[in-house]
């Protein structure tokens, strides 16, 4: 395990604060850590989905990829289905068909399909740990992370997408090192789940930073550098919400 986070703790500039560990560990917050996590996962595969279907597939492909999540969005913003139903629904049900002339646009599509594919299954994974410990999925409503890493992003493009894939790095590295953080602190089955994750939150951190370089076409530390330390300022600064991305919590 430490030669798989070796690179992600090298990415991150501030390592997750005591503090946050600490409340973590609270089977209190045991509720909001796991509802979190699972509304996470579904949007990371949301996010995933808008970039292929803005920068890399024709308008079938990206209906395709509507029908794909909607049901894990009905059941988890409108309360339609129940999570056992979900099981039987991570198929997509056509080839994606690359926009012509789109360069990185096969690349985009095979990392970003798999993604998706791993984000839902780890959805109704966390479903069934929730169920096994008696949490019943309600209304959760977002932290300051993600908002916090995209308000920076440019607004012009190739700039805007790299920028986008550059937010999605640091979010899927910060996901990885907290699953390590947490995974000893629980009990066995849910920190082995969180171990599982490692490996393929790992490779999604990569792949995100690969396309932003190969889009880019050039050295891209600089703007790394730069989301490197707003990630780290909302990781360490003092946050009165809790959750799985959360700052460092304040007293109540």
């Amino acid at each position: 395990m430490d030669k798989l986070l070796e690179p992600i703790n090298q990415f991150l500039q501030c390592e997750t604060p005591t503090s946050w560990i600490e409340a973590a560990k609270d089977p209190k917050n045991l509720p909001v850590i796991l509802i979190d996590h699972m509304v996470c996962e579904l949007k990371a595969a949301q996010s995933a989905m808008y970039l292929i279907r803005k920068y890399a597939v024709d308008k079938d492909s990206g209906t395709a990829l509507l029908e794909w999540l909607k049901p894990y969005e009905d059941f988890t913003y409108r309360k339609i289905g129940s999570w056992e139903e979900l099981a039987d629904c991570n198929k997509l049900n056509k080839s994606m068909v690359p926009k012509a002339q789109t360069a990185y646009g096969q690349d985009l599509i095979d990392k970003m399909v798999l993604l998706i594919k791993e984000e839902l299954h780890h959805f109704y994974q966390v479903l069934e740990i929730m169920h096994d410990c008696g949490v019943e999925y309600e209304y959760c409503a977002s932290s300051r992370y993600a908002s916090g890493l995209l308000k920076h992003v440019r607004t012009y493009e190739p700039e805007k997408l790299i920028d986008k894939l550059i937010c999605g790095a640091y979010i899927e590295a910060r996901s990885c090192e907290r699953f390590a953080k947490l995974a000893p602190h629980v009990d066995k089955k849910l920190g082995d789940f969180y171990v599982s994750l490692l490996r393929s939150e790992a490779r999604h951190y990569q792949d995100y930073l690969t396309l932003a370089e190969e889009i880019a076409g050039k050295d891209i530390s600089e703007r790394v550098a730069f989301f490197g330390e707003v990630e780290a300022e909302l990781i360490a600064s003092p946050d009165e919400d809790f959750k799985f991305h959360s700052g460092a919590p304040t007293l109540a």
